[in-house]
This record gives structure tokens, sequence and C-alpha cells, in this order.
């Protein structure tokens, strides 16, 4: 992505057209827009000869673009988790582990970022429902990798608002409940984390339309970009518009869900009653 925006812009600097661009590598337009959206691998020739369209002549430059488009094209670490994963969902694994800031609404059940190992388990089996073990065992494997993320040296800011209906609704035992209550109200305490809880009381809310993620990255050529997910497929907005009408929805449901202190107050409560 962050390769395609800064292509992006030497094109649009130097007014040449996306069906040009395409012509000169022999490609299509819509190719070179897929490029440009950071949707499709880079070959190292291609980026080469858009940069001489583009006039980018200062070899530091472009051997600068030119490792990136290297780099672009190597494997995550997901990518061992792929024989377990929808088609749609390692695009998002790559984005989320290079977001600076996560925010996020989930109603379903909690985030797979806070998820304890034994509640995610149950999450999965549900959701693979003839799956292996083998199969299950792998994809709670990817969900705690994922975690990892969250307590890393440069993790990012993670702004979560669970609906209160994630909390009540049980995945596995009791005790796998209790141990997944405790775990949110531990890490609502690390600096980087801004938990809050929707409750039941507050009744209807901005997040009538489900559980959506936005992520933002520490690139300025990036624009943020919306995660949702439905039962065959996902979508990947990155519109300015788009972004707008979740961020909106996102700030309302911070503004009228109680404060991260409150929250945990409230997640203690439901702890005691479980």
């Amino acid at each position: 992505m962050l390769l395609g925006s800064q292509l992006r812009r030497l094109r649009e600097a130097r007014g040449v057209t996306r069906e040009a661009a395409g012509y000169h590598i022999r490609a299509s337009e819509s190719k070179i827009s897929r490029m440009e959206l950071g949707r499709v691998s880079f070959k190292t020739r291609d980026v080469e000869d858009l940069l001489t369209l583009y006039g980018i002549v200062d070899e530091t430059e472009r051997t600068s673009l030119v490792s990136l488009a290297r780099e672009a094209n190597v494997a995550g670490w997901w990518h061992s988790y792929s024989d377990v994963l929808p088609s749609w969902f390692p695009t998002y694994v790559g984005l989320e582990g290079a977001a600076s800031l996560i925010r996020a609404y989930e109603v379903q059940f909690v985030h797979g970022l806070l998820q304890t190992e034994a509640y995610a388990r149950a999450v999965v089996r549900r959701g693979m429902k003839g799956a292996s073990d083998a199969d299950v065992e792998k994809r709670v494997a990817l969900r705690l990798e994922r975690q990892k993320h969250l307590v890393a040296e440069n993790a990012p800011d993670f702004h979560i608002v669970l609906d209160e209906a994630a909390l009540r609704r049980p995945y596995g035992d009791r005790e796998v409940m209790r141990g997944q209550l405790q775990h949110l109200i531990d890490f609502s305490e690390r600096p980087n984390v801004r938990l809050q809880i929707m409750p039941f009381s507050f009744g209807g809310h901005s997040g009538e339309s489900g559980a959506f993620t936005i992520l933002s990255f520490p690139e300025s050529d990036l624009s943020d970009v919306v995660y949702l997910e439905q039962l065959t497929s996902a979508l990947y907005l990155d519109k300015a518009e788009d972004v707008a009408q979740y961020e909106k929805a996102l700030k309302e449901l911070q503004r009228d869900s109680p404060g991260p202190a409150e929250s945990r107050d409230l997640l203690r409560g439901l702890l005691q009653l479980s």
C-alpha cells in the first residue's frame, strides 16, 4: 500500500494517466489501479519502468522504491496459516500488523486481539463446524500470534468499544467466560488500550450496522482503511467519505459509552455475576 500510494503520487505529479502508465508496462489501466491500492504484487521491472516514465532519475530515490517493491513481495509471517484462513483475511492481518492505531466496534464476540486462548478456541470451534482439531488449533495459534502485536515495543494504540451483548453471549463454559472477563479487565489497564463497554441500558446507538474496524498507519501517504467482515467475503473501504462515516459512528459510540474506568467497573460487576 505504501509503495502503491507513492507510485500514484509520482504519476499524478507527472500528469500521466493510469491508461498511459499501463500501456508503458504492457498492462491494463485496472492493473495500475490495483498496484496503486496495494492489491497486487509488484514486478521489479514494472516499478523501474514506471519510475523512468515518471521522470525519477535520482538513484537514491529509485533504489529506495525498488527495495520497497522487493519487500512488498515477501510473504508475511501469517502466510503459513493461509490453509485455514478465508481468502480475504490475510490482507487484514497484514494491515493490522502495519497499523499504528486500531479502532473497532464489536458486538458478536470479544475482538480477536483481546480473546483468551480458551475463549478463542470456543469461538473458532463454533465458526469452523466440522473442522479437524489440527485446523482449529492452527486458527487459534494465528489469533494468539496476532495479539503479540498489542504488547510489542512499538505496539499500536487500540481503541475498542464492546457491546455488552459480546460479554453476555457465552462461548465455552463458565470458567472460560470468567477467564475472558478477567483478561479484559487486565488488558484495559494497558496504556495503549482504551476499552469501553456499550451497555444494554443505553438502548439504540450508532453501531446498528454491526461490527467494524478502522486501521490507521504511521505513513502519511496511507489513507485509513475500514474493514467489514461478511459471511463469505470482506470489504476494505479507503475512500475518505466512507472512512469519515465510520469514524463518526465510532466517535458517537465512544461518547455514548461509559469511559474506560466505568467500563472496567462494569466488567468487574459481570465477573462477580458469572
